[in-house]
């Protein structure tokens, strides 16, 4: 009986291709395996669809692969190359261009005369193919030309400089596969990235190429596949496309279709607040500040520690616990500073925000704005809830209730923290 799936190097599958692996056991357990993960796949973990796990601790003895950009210089390639035979190692040079490839061929050969060069690319004969990797595996050659077809399953020890050509067509977790070629030794390696001047180039471009140049510590997967999500987009997480943005669709109402669905499969999703309120008037309330609201390095620099915890806070919804929870990371992390203490009271104010009825509250220029639930017939102002608030409001309040193309707010001025506004809000219950 089948009971666990397991699907290595998941980035090179698409939706279609997993989920037809899933469906010949229907309650099969799935562990994917990836060093960069898709947009879409991440996304689904951040949003706590899929665990995550990460593995950042490289294997015994590696050093972090040097990583730089530079452009086509004949010297500069000489140079590269004659270093890493001088020692005794040998050389990816990529080329995705397989018509191309014997031109490469023979100005390689000009520049380092006496190099051993052979060729590998995808549209070889198989048997071809796996003599001439057979060859370079055994010092037959020094150099080998060849195409993106060398991003998976290799691992040559001698071989610990790699060029990549035109680096700027090639994806960002594309590049760092074809970086991790090399570096599978304790030997120090070499990742040369070649492009014409940046000012040529397409922005996401320069954005991948900055990416790869700076993640290049061991395990820095995580960090770049982040950033593929943040370049890309997430895609059509409703749909089979793994990478893009939302433009049909408002982030706010995917986010509430995903947890409708979710909810209808049985996965926990956040409820009322403590109890207090009828899940008709429960808004699905979002905060926006100007205050400084987060984990900063300089507090906790483990990507992996701070996913976990912003995915726990992200789950409370009792004040208590919250109190309790911040308490533990002081005790764990030390006094916590003023952009974690700010994060707490954002979590607290969203959940009070939306056990009041406020769909946005903003926190920004010394005021603090809730706006309540946007749809006009809605019950919940027909509730006693909202006319509680009337009265409060109306009571010698610090709130001043106004109406704005159609969406009714309270305003409160004076509010210059995130804890003045937690304060303020409290008023209301």
């Amino acid at each position: 009986d089948l009971g666990l799936l397991v699907i290595d190097e998941e980035q090179k599958f698409g939706v279609a291709a997993k989920e037809k692996l899933r469906k010949l056991r229907t309650e099969v357990d799935t562990l994917t395996l990836t060093a960069t993960p898709i947009p879409r796949t991440l996304q689904f973990s951040l949003l706590g669809a899929r665990d995550l796990s990460i593995i950042a601790t490289p294997p015994a003895n590696r050093i972090p692969i040097q990583t730089e950009i530079i452009l086509f210089d004949e010297k500069e390639i000489k140079s590269i190359i004659e270093y890493e035979l001088r020692r005794g190692g040998q050389v990816f040079f990529l080329h995705n261009n397989v018509e191309q490839l014997d031109s490469i061929a023979e100005i390689l050969h000009r520049l380092v005369p006496d190099m051993r060069i052979c060729i590998a690319h995808g549209q070889m004969a198989p048997k071809e193919l796996e003599d001439k990797m057979l060859d370079f595996i055994r010092g037959d050659y020094d150099l080998l030309l060849c195409t993106t077809i060398i991003e998976n399953g290799l691992d040559i020890p001698n071989a610990n400089t790699i060029i990549i050509n035109h680096a700027q067509n090639i994806g960002l977790s594309d590049l760092h596969q074809l970086r991790g070629r090399v570096g599978r030794s304790n030997r120090k390696a070499f990742c040369y990235l070649i492009v014409p001047p940046l000012v040529s180039i397409t922005d996401d471009a320069r954005k991948r190429l900055k990416a790869i140049e700076e993640f290049s510590d061991l395990g820095s997967g995580f960090n770049i596949a982040m950033q593929d999500l943040d370049i890309r987009g997430a895609g059509n997480l409703l749909g089979a496309e793994q990478s893009g943005f939302i433009m049909d669709m408002g982030y706010e109402t995917y986010q509430k279709i995903l947890a409708e669905a979710m909810e209808e499969l049985g996965i926990e999703t956040v409820g009322a607040v403590g109890g207090r309120t009828d899940a008709r008037f429960r808004a699905d309330c979002t905060v926006e500040t100007d205050q400084p609201a987060f984990i900063p390095d300089d507090y906790i620099d483990i990507t992996a520690e701070k996913i976990r915890i912003y995915k726990q806070l992200d789950s409370m919804n009792s004040e208590k616990e919250i109190d309790r929870f911040h308490i533990q990371l002081a005790d764990r992390f030390g006094e916590t500073p003023a952009e974690v203490d700010n994060l707490f009271n954002v979590v607290k104010i969203r959940n009070l925000g939306g056990a009041l009825g406020f769909e946005k509250v903003i926190i920004k220029n010394g005021m603090l704005i809730c706006f309540f639930i946007s749809n006009a017939l809605s019950p919940y102002y027909k509730s006693d809830q909202f006319n509680q608030h009337l009265v409060k409001i109306g009571n010698d309040s610090p709130f001043t209730l106004k109406q704005t193309e159609g969406k009714l707010k309270i305003i409160t001025r004076g509010i210059d923290s995130t804890e003045a506004a937690l304060r303020t809000l409290k008023k209301l219950q």
